[in-house]
């Protein structure tokens, strides 16, 4: 079983975390030529590309304008999974991980990223700030993030997919959307996450993000070896709703 995430917006590099191993993200050569790129524009061009606050356009052009290929363990060039600290980072909570667990982190997930396309949890990650739905236009041939990666993204997952492997797709739509669904070959399973609200269940956000983040903790701790073991998921109140769900969308609700 593999897993998509997305990454998360807010970033703790003053987090020390200790793991078993770092390495190198595959697409590190597509990240430092959309850095580079970042690298030249000024702080109210960042701002005006990102829909960002001032203050966050001064902290992302320094981080550009501080921009080095992260190839090796240091203060600002993290394992990726160790520095996100969004709601769905927080329901994985890699401070209690073990070896093992890290171990499996790297085999089985994948987080979705606008710079650096995939990046495995133990992959080293520069800070920065580039979310896939950009409207961004790259090159003159490419409009968004979507069309810069192209099915490089799809590819890279069939690669470390084995033959009969499942994707639990645990990533938001934004982030999802970049896997090229013509070029992906496993089955794609997409958990949902609803909660109670007056008399109709709803996905709310907060909490929906939580759940995906506690999802992926709990496959990577329990190595299930048949798909259907995860209709039996029941971390913080969750079930699994046999009426509410399809085929490949498996809703679970409290």
């Amino acid at each position: 079983m593999k897993i998509l995430l997305s990454p998360a917006k807010s970033l703790d590099y003053d987090q020390n975390i200790e793991t078993p191993f770092t390495e190198k993200a595959h697409f590190l050569e597509e990240a430092d030529y959309l850095a580079k790129k970042l690298q030249k524009m000024s702080k109210k061009q960042i701002g005006e590309l990102m829909k960002i606050s001032e203050n966050l356009s001064d902290l992302n052009h320094q981080r550009y304008q501080d921009w080095e290929k992260p190839t090796s363990l240091n203060d600002n060039a993290k394992p990726a999974v160790t520095v996100f600290t969004g709601e769905a980072y927080k329901g994985l909570d890699v401070s209690t991980f073990s070896k093992k667990d890290f171990e499996n982190a790297q085999k089985d997930l994948m987080i979705l990223s606008g710079l650096y396309g995939i990046l495995k949890p133990l992959d080293l990650m520069f800070p920065y700030r580039l979310e896939m739905g950009t409207r961004w236009n790259v090159t003159s041939k490419t409009k968004n993030l979507y069309e810069y990666w192209g099915s490089k993204l799809a590819k890279f997952i069939n690669e470390e997919t084995e033959k009969d492997e499942v994707i639990i797709n645990l990533a938001s739509n934004e982030y999802f959307k970049a896997v090229d669904k013509k070029v992906l070959k496993p089955r794609i399973i997409t958990p949902v996450f609803k909660d109670l609200k007056g008399d109709e269940f709803k996905v709310i956000m907060m909490y929906a993000k939580h759940a995906r983040g506690a999802m992926t903790r709990d496959i990577i701790q329990n190595q299930y070896k048949d798909v259907e073991d995860l209709k039996g998921y029941n971390v913080d109140g969750y079930s699994y709703s046999e009426e509410m769900s399809g085929e490949d969308e498996w809703v679970f609700v409290r």
